[in-house]
């Protein structure tokens, strides 16, 4: 008997379990490990916050896939062993043949002093709640939807929250001014020169001012402190740094990036019988730029790597592959949304911007409510 552990249950860890008991002998042992009870996909952060859906109608209770053959272990990663493929879940040792590091990116909202006291954590599952309250009782004024550090999960998540919030505030008939700010040179570097200019002209169109190159170093009450000026607002919506988890960085698998280099392939550590995936890795693409942190591509990933490790396990030589391909999907507003999607691992990066139809709103949904029928039977 085989024993793999699969440390993480967002959207890589569960692809990755889920594969595994398909792709593994009955009497393999997958074990997933995550602290949250529930899972919920960050494309439902912003459904919550502007009022178009709940996070509970999305949510599924991990325990859920022990109906699937799979242990959930509910508990505190405190210590990775990747020597090893080993991992203590409070105080409790366990080791596997193959270990999956699916742990995420951490939200690190104190590395700006102000973030917490003053701005609304865009991406704090927990303040989702307060954040709709927010949103609904201003009254008018500024906005200003900020990303305070890069790389950050979902890149087109902030701004498409700036588009669905405009339209939520014309609705009610607010009187608002908005800005979007990022400390990139453009709003989505992937997209290229050509790609961006046709997205920003979707923000000015919707009202939204986009300020490129602009650094956050601080938030005071009213302004956001830059490098160079002060951006003032009365409702402040703020994507916070993001790092590795404490406990990945403490196991060494973490390199000069801050985040786990893996071959882009495989999705292989430089330890044997050691992968990791999604949003916790470094991928650099051919244009110097990082493979964007994004559930589909953390989903591929989960799939490659349990296909590998059900190979390695009965003998045979592994052939699955990450292709690099992907997409996101960006509301923009009047039932309508667009998609970012192409090749990523192409030289340069052949990924494209597409046209805003209602077709890919509705894929949008579509896309949800078959993952979570395919994890969870329902």
């Amino acid at each position: 008997m085989h024993r793999v552990l699969v440390l993480g249950g967002g959207f890589g860890g569960i692809a990755t379990a889920v594969a595994l008991r398909r792709l593994l002998e009955p009497a393999d042992e997958v074990v997933l490990v995550e602290r949250r009870p529930t899972f919920v996909m960050g494309l439902r952060k912003n459904w919550g916050l502007v009022g178009s859906g709940r996070l509970a109608d999305g949510e599924r209770a991990l325990a859920e896939l022990g109906d699937r053959g799979i242990r959930v272990l509910g508990g505190t990663i405190t210590a990775i062993e990747p020597g090893a493929r080993a991992a203590t879940v409070d105080g409790e040792r366990l080791d596997g043949d193959a270990l999956v590091v699916a742990l995420g990116a951490e939200r690190d909202p104190a590395r700006i002093p102000g973030f917490a006291e003053h701005a609304v954590d865009l991406y704090d599952r927990a303040s989702n709640a307060a954040g709709a309250a927010a949103i609904e009782a201003f009254e008018g004024g500024r906005i200003v939807v900020g990303i305070f550090g890069v790389p950050y999960p979902c890149p087109p998540g902030p701004f498409e929250l700036a588009l669905l919030l405009a339209e939520r505030l014309e609705a009610r008939g607010v009187s608002w001014a908005m800005t979007a700010f990022s400390p990139q040179p453009a709003s989505l570097p992937i997209l290229g020169r050509e790609g961006c200019d046709a997205f920003d002209a979707k923000l000015a169109g919707a009202g939204i001012t986009f300020r490129p190159k602009a650094q956050a170093t601080a938030v005071e009450a009213g302004a956001v402190v830059t490098a160079d000026t002060r951006i003032p607002f009365d409702l402040l919506l703020g994507v916070p740094p993001h790092r590795a988890p404490r406990v990945v960085a403490e196991s060494g698998l973490t390199g000069e990036s801050g985040w786990v280099p893996v071959d882009a392939r495989t999705l292989e550590t430089r330890h044997d019988g050691v992968y990791a995936i999604g949003d916790v890795t470094a991928i650099p693409l051919a244009n110097g730029m990082p493979l964007p942190k994004a559930g589909v591509f953390a989903h591929a990933e989960g799939e490659v790597a349990a296909a590998r490790i059900a190979d390695r396990l009965a003998g045979r030589e592994p052939a699955a592959i990450f292709a690099g391909d992907g997409m996101c999907f960006l509301e923009t507003g009047r039932g309508s949304a667009t998609m970012v999607r192409g090749g990523f691992f192409a030289d340069p990066p052949d990924v494209v911007l597409g046209d805003d139809t209602p077709a890919n709103l509705d894929a949008k949904r579509a896309f949800e409510a078959d993952r979570l029928a395919a994890w969870f039977g329902r």
